[in-house]
């Protein structure tokens, strides 16, 4: 009896062995994917730190639902680096505001242009972890509206 446990004991620490090892990589691909790593769909865009590299946020102001994930959309597309969006309860804004809060003006300029709409300006500010960001009014909701975003 003692001979039949010894293998059964080593088949089955092995076996164990495997299916930690599966589950710590699925783990890792899992983490890599939701960081953004570089089995992305976006493997291509410029990395962190990289030269060129604009992070934005982008709020919706108004009540137009989907209208962040469509500036989303169209600023990655432009090769920008959103990694924020969501809604602002504040104000109502008529016109897009693309806030630069670090870094230089062209970073907006760059923004505004990609979006097709808005004005750049700067405002400061250190405390947030973004280049700019960009509050989203009507004027880009009645462009979603007629489907160019």
């Amino acid at each position: 009896m003692g001979l039949l446990e010894q293998p059964r004991r080593g088949t089955l620490l092995v076996v164990g062995l495997i299916a930690l090892g599966l589950v710590l990589a699925a783990f890792a691909t899992w983490y890599r994917l939701r960081e953004g790593g570089s089995a992305g769909p976006h493997a291509d865009r410029a990395v962190p730190g990289g030269e060129g590299r604009v992070v934005v946020e982008v709020l919706n102001t108004t009540r137009g639902l989907g209208l962040a994930r469509a500036a989303t959309h169209r600023l990655r597309d432009g090769g920008l680096d959103v990694v924020a969006f969501g809604s602002d309860t504040g104000k109502v804004l008529d016109s897009t505001q693309v806030l630069v809060r670090r870094g230089s003006p062209e970073a907006g300029a760059r923004v505004v242009k990609v979006l097709g709409v808005g004005t750049a300006r700067a405002v400061p500010d250190p405390r947030r972890l973004v280049d700019v960001t960009v509050r989203l009014g009507r004027d880009f909701l009645a462009r979603a509206g007629a489907g160019d975003p």
